[in-house]
Order: C-alpha cells, then sequence, then structure tokens
C-alpha cells in the first residue's frame, strides 16, 4: 500500500499503495455465475476488477489480499427465460409469452497471493499470481408462461406457473494471472492476462453455480495518472475475454468487452477517497449447438464511491482497507443490481535506505 496525497511524498511510497489498490482490483475477478452475462446473463469477468491506480508500480516480494464480496441482483423474462432454458424447463423451440423474474445474492470470500519480481523484465515490473474463492450463491425464479403447443390433434392453448429456488455453497473456479507494469514519471502503463480453470462447484442443471462451467482467457492494458504533490489520481483498464465452449451445454459465449475506471484523491498520508466505475459490453454473439436463444449479448454500467485507508503493520509489512460499493443501470440480457466490496490487503513495507556508517579519522 502505498502513500501519497502531499507534497514531499516519495515515490517509491506511492508505488506501496498502488500495489495495494492494483492487488484489490485483481482479486475481484468471478464472483458467483447468478450475479453476473452472457450463457443465461452469466460471465467470467466481473466488472470492477480495476479500480484506482490499476497500473500503479507494486512492493517487489509477496502479497496477500482477502476479500469479502456482497452482490444482490435481479432480472426480468429476458435472462429469467434463458436460465430456464439452459435448465432444461422450457423447451427450446416452444412458443410461448413468458413473464418472469429472478433474483439473486451472493457472499464469497477471496483470497489471492501475489509475488511481484525484483527483477525487471522487457524494462517492466512482473507479477504473477492466483485466486481462489469459497462461498454461498443463492437464486430464485418465478415465471408465468403461456402460449399454444401443436398436436397431431391441432392446437391446443396451455398456461404454466413455476417458481424455483436454490443455493449452493463451495469452491469457485481458480484463476490464475500475471501483470507487467511500466512507469515514467507520473505515467504507469500496464498490461495483464488471465484464465479461468473451471475447477469450481457447477451443475448446469442449477439456478445457482459459483463456477462458471468452461475455460476462459482475458486480457488487456491499463493507464494510471498518479501525482504524488497534489493527490490526483486516475486509471483506466480496457480488456477483452474470450470464452471456450461449456462441453455441459454445448454453448460459447461471445467475445466480451469491459472498462474499469477509479478516480481518487489522497486527503492525508492514510486516507483516499474517490469513484469507481464500469462499462461492460458483449460484442460478439454467443454461439454453439446449444445455443437456443440466439446471440444474446448483454451490457451492464455501474458507479459508486470507495475510500481507503493504509495502516502500518510492522517495519517490513504495512496494510490497506478498502471499502467500495457499485450501484448497476443500463442492463441489458443480464442481471443488475448493487455490489460491495470490502479488502484488506497485506504486502511489503517500502524500506528506507539505512544510512552508510560515518566514517572516522584519527590524527
Amino acid at each position: 500500500m502505498t502513500r501519497i496525497g502531499e507534497a514531499g511524498f516519495s515515490r517509491p511510497v506511492l508505488g506501496k499503495r498502488g500495489a495495494a489498490i492494483a492487488v484489490l482490483a485483481a482479486a475481484s475477478v468471478l464472483v458467483s455465475q447468478t450475479a453476473l452475462a452472457d450463457e443465461g446473463g452469466v460471465s467470467l469477468w466481473l466488472p470492477g476488477f480495476f479500480g484506482s491506480l490499476a497500473a500503479s508500480p507494486l512492493q517487489p516480494g509477496w502479497s496477500l489480499t482477502s476479500i469479502y464480496y456482497h452482490t444482490s441482483v435481479s432480472a426480468g423474462a429476458d435472462v429469467a427465460r434463458a436460465r430456464e432454458i439452459t435448465i432444461g424447463r422450457i423447451p427450446a423451440t416452444l412458443n410461448v409469452n413468458l413473464s418472469a423474474s429472478l433474483d439473486a445474492r451472493a457472499d464469497l470470500a477471496l483470497a489471492m497471493p501475489l509475488y511481484t519480481f525484483a527483477t525487471p523484465v522487457l524494462g517492466g515490473q512482473a507479477t504473477v499470481g492466483v485466486l481462489g474463492l469459497y462461498g454461498r450463491t443463492s437464486t430464485s425464479l418465478a415465471a408465468t408462461l403461456s402460449g399454444t403447443l401443436s398436436t397431431p390433434l391441432g392446437t391446443l392453448p396451455f398456461a404454466r406457473s413455476d417458481t424455483i429456488s436454490d443455493a449452493v455453497t463451495g469452491f469457485g473456479d481458480v484463476l490464475p494471472l500475471a501483470t507487467l507494469r511500466w512507469n515514467n514519471g507520473v505515467h504507469n502503463v500496464m498490461t495483464y492476462m488471465m484464465g479461468d480453470v473451471a475447477v469450481g462447484a457447477y451443475d448446469s442443471t442449477r439456478l445457482s453455480n459459483i463456477g462458471i462451467g468452461h475455460g476462459a482467457i482475458d486480457a488487456g492494458a491499463g493507464y494510471t495518472y498518479l501525482n504524488p504533490q497534489t493527490g490526483h489520481e486516475f486509471s483506466g483498464v480496457l480488456g477483452f475475454t474470450y470464452n471456450f465452449t461449456n462441453q455441459s451445454t454445448q454453448y460459447q459465449n461471445g467475445v466480451d468487452m469491459h472498462f474499469d475506471w477509479g478516480a481518487s484523491q489522497f486527503l492525508t498520508k492514510q486516507f483516499q477517497a474517490g469513484l469507481v466505475g464500469y462499462v461492460y459490453q458483449e460484442i460478439g454473439c454467443d454461439s454453439g449447438s446449444g445455443d437456443r436463444v440466439g446471440c444474446f449479448q448483454s451490457r451492464v454500467v455501474g458507479v459508486g464511491p470507495q475510500l481507503g485507508f493504509i495502516i502500518p503493520l510492522t517495519t517490513t509489512a504495512q496494510g490497506y482497507l478498502n471499502i467500495k460499493g457499485y450501484k448497476e443501470f443500463a442492463a441489458q440480457n443480464r442481471p443488475d443490481g448493487w455490489n460491495t466490496w470490502v479488502t484488506f490487503v497485506i504486502s511489503p513495507a517500502e524500506q528506507t535506505p539505512s544510512a552508510p556508517p560515518k566514517r572516522m579519522f584519527m590524527k
């Protein structure tokens, strides 16, 4: 975690806070399937993954991020219909009028160890790590559908009401990631790549899942402006997700595009306040033999506040506590609602160079 905000703060101190927030950002990916888009309104990428100081330098060595994440979302007939088709409650070939709603919530604990190398790689700073998570998600769906059914005896009208709910507690997918960062004064640039190893709790016939049921690769680049004299900061990260086919459903999500941003002001040496936001848009169409809902491109926008606190721990380590929240809107083919994050990061403290010993002269 780095300190920043008043004149006279050193650049390495800024790097430490950058480490804290960047680690926090990197730990925010992949919550519950019920909370997220694409197949049934679900994606690998969790908007808000990156935030303030996303591209800032980190302190070399090990760091550990712990996160409590809560989300509560809802969706209308578009997502509810897609989920009912996925779990086999509605034949895709059936012509129906559907009035439905879907509600979901998730409470998750995430942990991510990272290691930042002191030796430069391609002139930049390399970091590798892995994210794991454990938690509970629950989903409920209420629907009323009506239509006509063609039979050898003629066309018959029908109506049906569904109330479905379930929950799951368990581990999520494993997410390895790597970043490479470069710094030039107040300008910072980053590239990143992460993947999804689909080993989390998943069942294609269940509404609630913690894993997403398929592999994926996400990559992108970001920029951070960070002025240690004024404490002004702004960050933006643009990325794209390629999804592999879900072998359980033979469904492949389209390519996702996402832009996460954060703006903050360091008001004191240990206190930061600002805003965070994201724009998520699926730019490719869903496909595969299991795709029964068509292109089903999804979108959502979110914005909210953030607060950050630096907490000295020992002479060699320090903590960073961050609290942020998002309110979502402009959703299409995707649940939307609100989500909150409470994150605590432990990372190496900036080491003050020891003064050289004084030389003694004998007359």
